[in-house]
């Protein structure tokens, strides 16, 4: 519980939605890789259109996103996974730095691209969790 109250203030830092105080663990995941996606085209845009206040705003509502994902990480209970996505979020965070101090389009796309493969899994796993624990063959 500890975790999901981390990823809620992590949201309600960012003013991604006022929907956070109704979700639960799982669409509360999902609304933050939404806003994440969300700010990071913004703050492409923004490179693109030389407007570096507002890439500076995107870029930091992306870092926040990203650091208040890695802050949910519950690493009792997840140990393998929980490190190894720590440590992604790590990596997104610096390509993040790199991108804001170097305005760099393609650091952001890269960023992005990862984003969206997690958030894809995250979107299939009310699917699976229906479906029950896995028979094992014998």
């Amino acid at each position: 519980m500890v975790s999901n109250r981390r990823a809620v203030n992590a949201y309600q830092n960012t003013q991604v939605s006022s929907a956070v105080d109704y979700a639960d663990g799982i669409q509360l995941i999902q609304m933050l890789f939404d806003g994440l996606i969300d700010a990071l085209s913004c703050a492409e845009g923004e490179i693109e259109r030389k407007n570096i206040p507002e890439k500076t705003k995107s870029i930091n509502r992306a870092t926040g996103i990203i650091f208040g994902l890695q802050d949910s990480l519950d690493f009792e209970r997840g140990t393998d996974l929980a490190r190894n996505l720590s440590e992604l979020y790590e990596y997104m965070g610096r390509r993040m730095a790199f991108a804001n101090a170097h305005n760099d389009i393609n650091a952001i796309r890269e960023v992005r691209g990862l984003a969206n493969e997690i958030r894809g899994a995250w979107k299939l796993l009310p699917s699976l969790l229906k479906q029950g624990p896995v028979a094992k063959a014998s």
